[in-house]
């Protein structure tokens, strides 16, 4: 995946897991709250992916010279 898909996904799943955990506080289950914090969670480590993978180009880039 590239840079931009990765950090698209991320915020994508953090929005869900979001969503997820509001509708899990407002109806009181509990399961519906952890999935959301997960799916919070995977979406944050998708982002950092992202940024990382943009953070070795940069470097890579002024290493070669472009």
């Amino acid at each position: 995946m590239s840079s931009t898909t990765d950090k698209l996904k991320g915020l994508a799943n953090e929005a869900v897991g979001n969503v997820k955990q509001a509708a899990g506080k407002a109806t009181g289950n509990d399961k519906l709250v952890v999935e959301g914090k997960a799916q919070e969670l995977k979406g944050e480590a998708q982002r950092t992916v992202g940024e990382a993978k943009d953070g070795i180009k940069n470097v890579a880039d002024k290493i070669t010279g472009r």
